[in-house]
């Protein structure tokens, strides 16, 4: 974590993204400029059972380097048990604890961000992956449960105590889920509070947003989520920004050809059947706001065939 955050570079974080930052999606915003990229959630209790197509959430490519895996679970025993198994099998720079996600099925198991309400079962499970582990382990949370307990300064304080490396700030309570707005100040207030890195997350989509998140708050590094769909030169963009440099976005032939790159990886790492229908979601975001994209969309949606949506794709080019 020292590489990443010395020198005097803000670092760029593909924030995890469940449903949406797989292989290839890490894999187009490593290339695009960001400097370090986390898997999707995997579960805890899944890893303890064994269960086969949890291992495929957490591989990585050498190229998606470096990287974590990101875990959630709610006991610390078996936290840490699967913790350390992910990382015997797929060796990730980094362990990072979800402790933010918003999502009722999570919740309702005292995953994610309920944990933001047991700042001592949140801290025991930090010191048991720490103990466990030979690598970093890093947090991602939220601003707090809802508007009325926005403890993330506080609950950052015992994260660190046991021996958090870094922590991930969302600055939305789970009750605001990803409405605007971002509270910046319970960012600040956070970075304020303890000793370590804290990066800023939410609503980051533009240059200008990763400079207020940057000024505000004094952050050490900025997660990037959904402002990277359909746009993983964001990285770049940003990048040119923050060190002065002209950035020239993608003209449609290159957001089209960005399109069809993400297409073609999908495919090859998840087949045809499977590759085609998770990438539509990702080729709605790319062609967004293109003359035609709706009808497309459509024609997308409705087929199954690759070289009839690399067709489709094409014609908005033109």
């Amino acid at each position: 974590m020292r590489d990443l955050f010395g020198g005097g570079r803000i670092p760029l974080f593909l924030a995890p993204m469940a449903g949406f930052g797989d292989r290839t999606m890490r894999l187009l915003c490593k290339r695009q400029g960001a400097d370090f990229v986390t898997t999707e959630m995997v579960s805890a209790k899944a890893v303890h059972f064994k269960d086969r197509k949890t291992d495929e959430l957490a591989v990585l490519s050498e190229e998606e380097r470096p990287a974590a895996i990101q875990i959630f679970g709610s006991e610390p025993e078996v936290m840490a048990e699967s913790a350390l198994a992910l990382y015997e099998r797929f060796c990730p720079e980094v362990i990072d604890v979800n402790m933010g996600c918003p999502v009722p099925k999570v919740v309702k198991n005292g995953d994610g961000s309920a944990l933001m309400r047991d700042p001592a079962k949140a801290g025991r499970i930090v010191r048991a992956l720490t103990d466990a582990l030979p690598c970093p382990v890093t947090v991602k949370i939220r601003a707090g449960w809802d508007e009325e307990s926005k403890n993330a300064p506080e609950f950052a304080k015992i994260l660190e105590a046991n021996g958090t490396a870094a922590i991930c700030v969302h600055g939305r309570t789970k009750a605001r889920l990803y409405s605007p707005p971002v509270d910046l100040e319970v960012i600040r207030r956070t970075v304020e509070a303890v000793n370590i890195p804290v990066v800023g997350n939410g609503g980051i989509n533009t240059p200008r947003d990763a400079r207020e998140m940057l000024d505000v708050t004094g952050c050490a590094g900025l997660a990037i989520a959904r402002g990277a769909y359909g746009r993983p030169w964001i990285f770049r963009e940003i990048r040119c920004a923050l060190d002065g440099k002209e950035w020239t976005p993608p003209d449609d032939t290159e957001r089209i050809a960005a399109a069809i790159e993400h297409l073609d990886l999908l495919i090859a790492d998840k087949g045809g059947e499977t590759g085609v229908k998770e990438s539509r979601k990702h080729l709605a975001w790319y062609i967004h706001g293109m003359k035609g994209a709706a009808k497309a969309r459509v024609r997308i949606n409705a087929s199954t065939d690759p070289e009839e949506i690399r067709g489709i794709l094409r014609g908005l080019a033109n």
